[in-house]
């Protein structure tokens, strides 16, 4: 631990700046102010986290700006993220707001509500009046569920209300599951809990009976159905035991799986000409982008649930380090343009070309 101080020590010594790339007048080595950074990174969770360590490892100034309001709040636990499964949801931001500190990138918390161009950067301002400037935008907002207007099922959501059968279908095996139609995939959610439990009930409730190919389907897993829909929960000592439907019948289960209606928070971007688009499978909105997450707006690229509706923790996470990898680079060819252009002209090059 010495050793790493006394190095730090010494950079700080010779060329005036931190870690985190300041002086003590708050401007970078670029010239820029400590309000404005190389990448602004909207969301703190593990898209925006892993994006901005990722962009913090390259030694470009970032600022993340985390609401503290994850998708995954309620769960007890993230699975299927290899070496951390299990792990709190918390605990696993926590630690990741400390690894990107540890490289010099900045936590700020509070909730973004405008985006705009800005001569050659975008000013994003906070709900409080606060603005940040940068010179690309990482959006990792990720995504609102929208539930059935079922009473009593929000109050369960992340516990015995659940969505996705690889994130909770091996805490929830072998008991008895019922599977809401809320959405266009509701029959193929049934078939995947069947993976996990004998014992799966379909509810119609408003959606349209099952197709003839569909109710062989779930007929051949075993897979009863059940027409009417549900009017409430059935709890009891703060456990599900089953839905009760609109003419009082009780149909038992304890755990109710629920396709919600995905959409994208990205109200903000709007400004910019970049608005949410429906998911090619029906399942709710997003923003489209590119494999790297580039957008079509430039300067502009996303990540995780913001605009793959599926992506589960790990590949939210690998999302946003390829966003990263993709910002960097583009950042890199706009400096290298510059950099030959003075090369080419140095006279005109005047030093301080950056505002203050």
């Amino acid at each position: 631990m010495v050793v790493v101080e006394v190095v730090t020590m010494t950079e700080r010594l010779r060329d005036g700046y931190g870690r985190d790339g300041y002086g003590r007048d708050g401007h970078g080595r670029d010239g820029y102010r400590r309000d404005s950074y190389d990448v602004v990174v909207v969301g703190g969770g593990a898209a925006g986290l892993s994006g901005a360590l990722m962009l913090a490892r390259a030694r470009r100034s970032v600022v993340v700006i985390d609401a503290g309001a994850p998708r995954n709040a309620p769960a007890a636990g993230v699975h299927g993220l290899l070496a951390r499964d299990g792990m709190r949801p918390t605990d696993l931001l926590e630690r990741g707001r400390a690894e990107v500190r540890g490289y010099g990138g900045r936590i700020v918390p509070g909730e973004v509500g405008a985006v705009a161009r800005d001569d050659d950067r975008f000013a994003v301002t906070l709900v409080d009046g606060r603005t940040v400037r940068a010179r690309r935008l990482l959006v990792a907002t990720g995504l609102v569920d929208e539930l059935p207007d079922v009473p009593g099922l929000r109050d369960r959501w992340g516990r015995d209300v659940v969505h996705c059968p690889y994130c909770h279908g091996w805490e929830v095996r072998d008991r008895a599951i019922g599977v809401l139609a809320s959405g266009p995939l509701a029959v193929h959610q049934a078939l995947l809990f069947r993976q996990w439990s004998a014992d799966v009930t379909f509810f119609s409730h408003t959606a349209p009976p099952p197709t003839d190919e569909e109710a062989e389907q779930l007929a051949a897993r075993g897979i009863s159905v059940v027409d009417g829909e549900v009017a409430s929960l059935e709890i009891v000592e703060d456990r599900l035991t089953g839905v009760r439907l609109s003419d009082g019948t009780v149909v038992g289960c304890e755990v109710l799986a629920v396709s919600s209606r995905m959409a994208a928070r990205a109200d903000f971007l709007s400004a910019l000409g970049l608005r949410p688009a429906e998911h090619p499978a029906g399942v709710g909105e997003h923003i489209p982008a590119d494999p790297t997450g580039r957008t079509d707006v430039p300067g502009v690229w996303v990540a995780g649930n913001v605009t793959d509706l599926a992506a589960q923790v790990g590949t939210a996470a690998a999302a946003g380090a390829t966003a990263a990898a993709a910002i960097n680079a583009d950042l890199v060819a706009e400096e290298t343009r510059q950099a030959v252009a003075a090369y080419r002209d140095p006279i005109s090059a005047a030093p301080g070309a950056h505002p203050a």
